[in-house]
This record gives structure tokens, C-alpha cells and sequence, in this order.
């Protein structure tokens, strides 16, 4: 069915109205004057360390100025299919109308949520590790119900997604599983997904078809690219290997290719068996090792000026999300106070309405927080 004329043109100044407001939150202008003055530095013949650094920033800025650049052209063509539509009442014109809006608005939405991504490793990769409350199979099944979650969100949003180490249940579930999400700003928007997410449902596992309640917590950490440096002594590693499960038959690994490693200080253990070779999988735990002695550094930097959260139980009153399946339907964030009825949705990975609610929610609360948990990287290392 076709709409009015005058309720596609309401579609279309919505979009403009929106791509404007956007604009004017991210300091457009800005931007563009910024450029300017890293391209009249760069004219001064600096140091090799400062051009590379300019150039860097450069890249960043023009890919977010060649964004608005798009949209905006995008938004022009739309007026131009929208005045042939309304001049010739074409219903093919209509059509392509209709599916250049549902671009546009997707495209608007991806940069209205990356304009609240300014935090200092938001473009990295992310390693989101899952955990069972207490709870048994039931935990464990929620578990992998989450896993399965976030690695249909990371497919659909164009991510790439490794799975690096998962250790199955006895009946079902998982104990635990660990997760890579590579692409950019993959942290940015999974960093609000930390927390301990609750379930409610009729177990499958209940011959009595009784209601329970299950717990699992969700950690997410940036993985760090090659520049960003912390200190490991070799000294405080012990490594092991052993043979990475999976299936048996002609598919069974017959090499140590598994690795764990214990940083001894701290006592964090960390596995991965989701590569062939030895050496990879020793990289890829070190990278995660890296990553979680930074967020227990800067969770010790947090606690020196009283702005750490306390850390919760996996257990009742501790959640930060409700999935609730019976006896009605509906998905609830309690930071945000966002919530759906769309509960089956949410959990085949259409988590995009949570994501950005939560990160509209904290960009609107860091001004009262006054830069507490600004904790940077040199900061953390400093107070090594």
C-alpha cells in the first residue's frame, strides 16, 4: 500500500531533522577546523613521531567528516526520488524511494550511536567472556543462550566473531565461554553489556514444568592493538598446553595445541583453543591476558577516588537485565529503564535498541560524574 505524499515528505524532514541534530551534537565544524590545523602542522616539517601521530588523527577525522558527507548526499537524492514520485506517481519510483529511506535511517542510526563512542579504546575489538550463576544446568543453559545472543548481534552488525574458549556443560550449557568481536568500535558498543543478566522461564529441564529463575554475568574488555603496550613479566607466567577439545573421530586433536596461562600475581587464568597452532593460540591468551590486567589496573585506579561500582553477585538484585518469558513477555534494562515485549527478538541478537539506550544513558550522566572514571591508559601505566 502506498503512502500519502505528505506522510513520505514527513519521513524525509524527520531524517534531515535528525541527520541535523546529530551534526550539531558531534561539532561538525569543529571537525572541519580541526583537519585544517593538523594539515597547517604537518606543513611545519615535524618530528617523525608527531607526523605519524597527525596522520592518525587525520585518517579518523576525515572517515567521520566522509560520514556526514554521505548522509547528507543520501538525503539530497531522497528529495530528488521524492519529487519525481510526487511529479510522475511512479510506483517504481515509490519503491526505490521507500528502500533509499530504510538506508538512510539505518546509516543515521549507526552514526548517532558512534557519536557517543569517544571513550579511549572504543574502536578496539572486544572479548566478552560469559559466566554462569549458581544454578546448575539452568545457569549453564542461560549461558549459552546469552553466548548465542551476542554472537548472532556481532554476525548481523557485520562483526567478525572467534570463538576462543568455551567449556561445555555436563547435561547442557556452557561453564564458561570466552568471546572474540573484531571490528570497529566492537568494545564501544558491548561495554554497556557487562553486568549480570537474569532469566525467567518455564525450565526445559523441569519434568513438574515449574518457573525458574537463572543468573549469568557477561565481562567485556577492549582487546588492545599492537601500540597499546602492557607490561607482562615472563617471570609472573606460567603456560601449559594440552589437547583443545572437540569432537572425536578423524577430527580429534592429537597435538598440545591448547593453551592456559597463569599470571602468578594476580592468580587470572586464561585459555584458548580456538586455533590449530600452538603459537596462535599463545598470542591470542596473552592479548586477552593484557586486556584483563588493564581493567583490574584501572579498577584498582577507580577504588583510589571511590568511584568503582561494587562488584555483585551473580544472584538476585545484581542484575542490570531482566529476559522475562513467563509468565508474560518482556526484556527490561533497569539502568535505563528500557524495555520490550519482543523478548524472542532480543534474544536472536536484536540488541541494537539496548545498546544505544545505554550509551544515551551514560553520555548524559558523565557531566555529573565530572571525569571520575576517565581513567586513562598512562595513567594506569604510570602507576605501575
Amino acid at each position: 500500500m502506498l503512502k500519502t505524499y505528505e506522510i513520505v515528505q514527513s519521513d524525509i524532514e524527520e531524517i534531515e531533522k535528525e541527520f541535523k541534530d546529530i551534526k550539531s551534537i558531534s561539532d561538525f565544524d569543529s571537525l572541519i577546523l580541526e583537519k585544517e590545523n593538523i594539515e597547517n602542522e604537518l606543513q611545519k616539517n615535524p618530528s617523525y613521531e608527531v607526523i605519524s601521530s597527525l596522520l592518525k588523527r587525520k585518517s579518523e577525522i576525515e572517515k567521520k567528516i566522509n560520514s556526514f558527507l554521505e548522509i547528507q548526499r543520501d538525503i539530497d537524492d531522497l528529495k530528488a526520488l521524492f519529487d519525481i514520485w510526487r511529479e510522475q506517481g511512479d510506483e517504481e519510483a515509490y519503491s526505490e524511494l521507500e528502500k533509499t529511506i530504510l538506508v538512510v535511517r539505518k546509516k543515521l542510526r549507526k552514526l548517532k550511536v558512534e557519536t557517543f563512542l569517544s571513550d579511549e579504546y572504543d574502536k578496539e575489538n572486544a572479548i566478552l567472556e560469559i559466566t554462569p550463576g549458581a544454578g546448575g544446568t539452568e545457569s549453564m543453559d542461560w549461558a549459552e543462550m546469552l553466548m548465542r545472543m551476542y554472537i548472532r548481534w556481532a554476525e548481523s552488525s557485520g562483526f567478525d566473531v572467534k570463538i576462543i574458549d568455551k567449556m561445555p556443560g555436563e547435561q547442557a550449557g556452557i561453564k564458561s565461554a570466552t568471546i572474540l568481536i573484531e571490528g570497529k568500535y566492537a568494545y564501544g558498543y558491548l561495554k554497556g553489556e557487562s553486568g549480570i543478566h537474569r532469566l525467567v522461564r518455564i525450565s526445559p529441564f523441569d519434568a513438574n514444568r515449574r518457573r525458574h529463575t537463572s543468573f549469568a554475568a557477561v565481562t567485556v574488555y577492549p582487546e588492545f592493538s599492537e601500540e597499546v603496550k602492557i607490561n607482562i613479566d615472563p617471570k609472573d607466567l606460567v603456560i601449559e598446553t594440552f589437547r583443545a577439545s572437540g569432537p572425536g573421530g578423524q577430527h580429534v586433536n592429537k597435538t598440545d595445541s591448547a593453551v592456559r596461562i597463569r599470571h602468578i600475581p594476580t592468580g587470572i587464568v586464561v585459555t584458548c583453543q580456538s586455533e590449530r597452532s600452538q603459537y596462535r593460540n599463545k598470542q591470542i591468551a596473552l592479548r586477552i591476558l593484557q586486556a584483563r590486567l588493564y581493567e583490574l589496573e584501572k579498577k584498582k585506579k577507580e577504588e583510589q577516588i571511590e568511584s568503582l561500582v561494587e562488584k555483585k553477585d551473580i544472584s538476585w538484585g545484581n542484575q542490570i537485565r531482566s529476559y522475562i518469558l513467563h509468565p508474560y513477555k518482556l526484556v527490561k534494562d533497569h539502568r535505563t529503564g528500557y524495555e520490550t515485549p519482543l523478548a524472542e527478538k532480543v534474544l536472536e541478537g536484536e540488541i541494537d535498541d539496548f545498546i544505544e539506550e545505554y550509551l544515551k544513558f551514560i553520555s548524559k550522566n558523565r557531566g555529573q560524574k565530572s571525569g571520575k572514571n576517565a581513567i586513562s591508559h598512562q595513567e594506569i601505566t604510570n602507576s605501575e
